[in-house]
């Protein structure tokens, strides 16, 4: 799938989720749709997402995200409020542009974060596109009004601690279990030997 299989969008479109494979359910491409406009219309910021299966034979995420900018938007000025997400589900990889005027707000460091962090944990747990979408949306929604950055997602680690012991701890058991049965035969054996002897010594 290439730019000549999306639908061209232009500055002040009222579409801000292209998603031709349908791997965003309706509801929350409805949900995207409406809180992306809601920035664009408060800070002139648009943000646009395309979800694609399959890119065009010897094609790179990079160079679908540079044409959809080309294409879109011909004239260089129309480019400078604009940020595009490409998604390609079939290897879950991801790009992102950002034009001049957003990226006094959307710094190189948090556009890679978003992808690398925000997107790609949802992506790599089963492919949850729409979580990825909309984890994405939010964050960007902050950035570019102005907002502290929220940063990615808090990851829940599991911290479970081990009921088994460990070499150490068996080697230690096992010294002490030998200390006290020598301790025992130790005690019990003069004991015995005194007791036997005298017996058969009456």
């Amino acid at each position: 799938m290439g730019v000549y299989d999306l639908p061209i969008l232009s500055p002040g479109a009222p579409t801000y989720v292209v998603d031709p494979v349908s791997a965003i359910s309706a509801a929350n491409e409805g949900k995207l749709n409406k809180d992306l406009k809601n920035l664009a219309e408060k800070t002139g910021q648009e943000v646009r997402m395309v979800v694609v299966r399959r890119l065009d034979y010897g094609q790179k995420i990079d160079n679908l995200a540079d044409d959809i900018l080309r294409e879109w938007y011909p004239n260089p000025e129309d480019r400078t409020n604009q940020t595009i997400i490409v998604l390609d589900t079939l290897t879950n990889k991801t790009a992102i542009r950002v034009g001049e005027e957003a990226k006094p707000l959307l710094t190189e460091a948090i556009a890679d974060s978003i992808l690398s962090e925000t997107m790609a944990v949802p992506l790599k747990d089963g492919g949850k596109y729409n979580q990825a979408l909309l984890d994405a949306s939010r964050r960007l929604t902050a950035v570019l009004s102005g907002e502290a950055d929220p940063g990615p997602p808090e990851v829940a680690t599991i911290n479970i601690e081990s009921t088994f012991t460990t070499a150490e701890e068996t080697d230690d058991k096992n010294a002490t279990i030998w200390v006290i049965v020598l301790l025992v035969l130790a005690t019990v054996i003069p004991m015995v030997t005194y007791f036997w002897y005298a017996g058969f010594g009456r």
